[in-house]
């Protein structure tokens, strides 16, 4: 693995999709990520409602131990390896997202791209904002009890 795949990605940046569904990558990423993976991602779908955007050795990885699920995960498997879509960025710094996983998210225009460590998550921004208004009306789960700042 070459050394930038420790790549910490962090932050949120307000995207807006064209028309045929392309979303531009941040500046601040573009230039990891072509280092990272020559701009070559990989987006599959999440259940919480978003898509998760991997940089392609990340993916590898994962995709390797998802594989290795047992039987009794398969429809896990169908998720994240049944929907996974190989893309590459154009010279623009952009991405397309397929209609199907747009749908599968409840893509409209605005979306949200989050750094999540060593991958991203795509919402649309209406979507992560009221996924983000349950969290916090939830409470803290218990597992954070001694967590502070």
């Amino acid at each position: 693995m070459n050394g930038e795949a420790g790549k910490v990605y962090q932050g949120a940046s307000a995207l807006s999709m064209d028309a045929k569904g392309r979303m531009s990558i941040p500046a601040r990423h573009r230039d990891a990520l072509s280092l990272q993976s020559e701009g070559r991602v990989t987006l599959t779908k999440h259940p919480h409602g978003c898509l998760l955007l991997f940089p392609r050795p990340v993916w590898e990885i994962h995709r390797e131990q998802i594989a290795a699920w047992p039987m009794s995960a398969r429809a896990w498997q169908r998720i994240f390896l049944g929907n996974a879509s190989d893309v590459e960025m154009d010279g623009a710094g952009r991405i397309l997202i397929s209609p199907e996983l747009r749908v599968a998210a409840g893509m409209s225009r605005e979306v949200m791209l989050l750094g999540m460590g060593s991958h991203f998550e795509v919402w649309d921004a209406a979507k992560l904002e009221e996924s983000e208004s349950q969290a916090i009306a939830a409470g803290m789960p218990d597992v954070l009890n001694n967590f502070s700042f």
